[in-house]
């Protein structure tokens, strides 16, 4: 449901907090009670169709809904957690309408302009939070394969970006570039920097 009573909810959460490479991505979303999504529930635990399938349905139905980002340079210079928290406030605030209470899945809240939750496990708990889920692994996802175009060498069209034994050895092949997170140990390991 989007709302409790009479607060407008906005479930919130991010996709691409382990992966070595590329961008961390957030999505916030009002669901209209009136517009049901059938099916909705953690991203992790449906298909890449299915996702796509869903996610497409909510940007329909949705009463609003946004992607936010934070760059590889953010990830680095803040630190993984602060860039998740930078991307979840611009997804809200990209909403269009201002929710009365954001939900965030996982146990820390960014700063936002109205009352904000922190539910762990909220992705399979609270529709809204499953619908942030499914936008922002779809959203990512998307990205992380025009990144590929561009680097095809990693392999990202298969891990995304994280930390796999392919991708760990297509790593030290290559070296790092500049989708890398340089602060993360096995990039760093591969700068030389233990």
């Amino acid at each position: 449901m989007a709302r409790r009573g009479e607060a407008l909810i906005c479930g919130v959460d991010e996709a691409g907090r382990g992966p070595i490479a590329g961008p961390v991505c957030a999505a916030a979303v009002i669901l209209d009670p009136g517009r049901p999504v059938a099916g909705l529930k953690d991203s992790k635990l449906l298909s890449a169709p299915v996702r796509e399938r869903l996610a497409a349905s909510v940007q329909e139905r949705a009463l609003a809904w946004a992607i936010g980002w934070a760059s590889v340079e953010e990830i680095d210079r803040l630190n993984i957690l602060q860039a998740t928290l930078l991307a979840m406030r611009r997804a809200v605030e990209g909403l269009g309408r201002a929710p009365e209470e954001a939900w965030i899945d996982g146990d820390r809240c960014p700063s936002l302009g109205c009352r904000v939750r922190a539910i762990v496990g909220g992705d399979r708990l609270h529709a809204p939070i499953s619908a942030a889920s499914i936008l922002a692994k779809v959203a990512r996802d998307a990205e992380m394969l025009k990144l590929h175009a561009r680097y095809p060498q990693y392999g990202l069209d298969r891990h995304k970006g994280y930390p796999t034994p392919e991708h760990l050895e297509l790593l030290a092949r290559h070296g790092a570039c500049e989708i890398h997170r340089r602060t993360f140990a096995p990039v760093r390991h591969v700068l030389g920097g233990g």
